[in-house]
């Protein structure tokens, strides 16, 4: 399976989860440079943590426009799976794939520290092999982290299962139902604001994150089994 990680400048995750998926997991895993216009034949997109052009204006405001991000809604609108971390979260959602924003933390600080996640839906790409319920320990280290929406969406959100992860003990960063991920109407696109990337290896004492990963290959198989069918 072929993991493409998007490059912005002012990336500083993009390494950390190249080696999480491709040194850690197994996956081929290979960069992608956000000025380039194609994704090449990759079977899922990873958008990273960081600071995609030093969050002017507005975390991952400018990204949004950079030239391989319309290949990127391209391939999301067509099915394929794509993941946002944190700042790629931001992008997603200032990109229109994801409804919402991300916001300044309630308490003005950046956090960083070992949380709590619960799944609460496992019908997305990156959630359908975990086990309902299951209580995931990733780290969080982000300034702008708190989930924010109009009633409308967050009551769609909730009504159509669409929140993917919770803080389990409430919303460190002040989120709106304590939101720490959410997931398109197809469910092939989830943003969240903990990093898997850095809960994969058991030697380093997190590895809860691998499962998030691990699950895109599972909705490719379904995916595969369906068109079969």
């Amino acid at each position: 399976m072929k993991w493409g990680v998007v490059v912005f400048p002012g990336s500083n995750d993009d390494r950390d989860s190249l080696h999480a998926l491709g040194d850690v997991l197994g996956y081929d895993a290979r960069p992608l440079w956000h000025a380039d216009s194609a994704l090449g034949d990759c079977d899922a997109i990873l958008l990273p943590g960081g600071f995609s052009y030093g969050d002017y204006l507005r975390c991952g405001a400018l990204a949004r426009f950079s030239p391989l991000m319309q290949r990127v809604i391209e391939f999301a609108k067509s099915g394929g799976p794509v993941l946002g971390i944190c700042n790629g979260f931001q992008i997603l959602c200032e990109s229109g794939l994801l409804p919402g924003a991300l916001v300044r933390n309630s308490d003005l600080r950046f956090m960083c520290r070992v949380v709590d996640v619960a799944v609460e839906s496992t019908t997305t790409a990156f959630s359908c092999a975990i086990d309902p319920g299951a209580v995931l320990r990733i780290p969080i280290k982000n300034g702008e982290g708190c989930y924010s929406a109009d009633t409308d969406t967050l009551d769609a959100l909730r009504a159509d299962d669409r929140v993917v992860f919770r803080y389990a003990n409430g919303a460190p960063n002040g989120s709106q139902l304590d939101i720490a991920g959410i997931t398109n109407e197809a469910r092939n696109v989830v943003g969240l604001m903990p990093h898997p990337e850095h809960a994969v290896d058991a030697t380093l004492g997190l590895s809860d994150g691998s499962a998030i990963f691990r699950s895109v290959e599972r909705w490719r198989e379904s995916a595969g089994a369906g068109a079969r069918a």
